[in-house]
């Protein structure tokens, strides 16, 4: 084959580049080649719902979510379940509630079924603190009652041997998260205040956090949930001790993981004494 010169390619370039022009066309737009990016190790498929008990979870900003779109405002079964209880805790309760239940701080309350404000006696000395609403909860407005909430009784009732409707229980999300992912540092800025009503309202001796976010919130520190376990914090006046999430329990059924949440629910037991927890 004859090989062409760089004058004569040239000829024919703008040759063709004329005729393109006679015939209207300006630009030929050109396509991206595009790269596939490699991710990091370690890194969920776009596709995969993400933990919320991962601990190396780290917060990307420290600013409030943007709201997304409406909120969702309908009914509160905390609301409704806080009417059923003669005192000043609940009574105390019930306008928080009602905040929440038409909160739309972060873009959360556009994708909720409903909110999940809390469960149990506000007269507990005993809180239980999640993470966030998962599906069923969202259904329900009521925190833990799936699967995970199912191994949170048995903790609760054959562990500690309390009564599971003795013990206030929440989150520190008050919405789910979509697909059940790790709450995000604008939402937990967005349910702070709430939270922290809760705690003052209903003055808890301890407080157990159960799962890596509602540890580090309550402590403070940034540690993993395995270095925060097993021991007990002194904050504001109160005992907090921190577990493992039920929910990460069951993904990982050992007999070493159990007996570490048996060990961390019985320092609670060792401060408020035995049952009953109320009378």
């Amino acid at each position: 084959m004859a090989r062409i010169s760089k004058a004569n390619l040239a000829r024919q370039l703008r040759g063709h580049v004329e005729l393109l022009a006679g015939a209207g066309v300006n630009d030929i737009p050109m396509p991206r080649k595009k790269t596939a990016t490699k991710p990091a190790q370690g890194a969920k498929a776009d596709n995969a719902a993400p933990s919320r008990t991962a601990s190396h979870a780290k917060p990307a900003a420290n600013q409030p979510a943007a709201v997304a779109g409406k909120p969702v405002v309908v009914p509160s079964a905390a609301v409704a379940e806080l009417s059923g209880f003669d005192s000043a805790q609940a009574r105390a309760l019930e306008p928080v509630a009602e905040q929440v239940r038409q909160c739309s701080a972060c873009n959360l309350c556009s994708t909720r079924t409903q909110t999940v404000f809390g469960t149990g006696d506000p007269r507990s000395p005993l809180m239980i603190v999640g993470e966030a609403p998962g599906g069923d909860e969202d259904a329900r407005g009521v925190p833990f009652v799936g699967r995970a909430g199912k191994l949170l009784t048995d903790i609760i009732e054959k562990g500690m041997k309390y009564r599971r409707e003795h013990v206030y229980i929440c989150n520190v999300l008050k919405c789910r998260p979509p697909n059940n992912r790790n709450p995000e540092p604008g939402e937990i800025e967005a349910c702070r205040g709430y939270l922290a009503r809760q705690i003052e309202i209903i003055n808890p001796k301890v407080i157990l956090a159960v799962g890596l976010f509602p540890a580090q919130w309550l402590t403070g520190r940034k540690e993993a949930i395995g270095k925060l376990r097993g021991q007990v914090f002194e904050v504001n006046g109160r005992k907090v001790i921190a577990t493992y999430h039920p929910a990460y329990v069951l993904r990982n059924y050992t007999v070493e993981t159990r007996k570490k949440v048996h060990e961390d629910v019985l320092l609670a037991v060792g401060i408020l004494g035995p049952a009953p927890l109320l009378s």
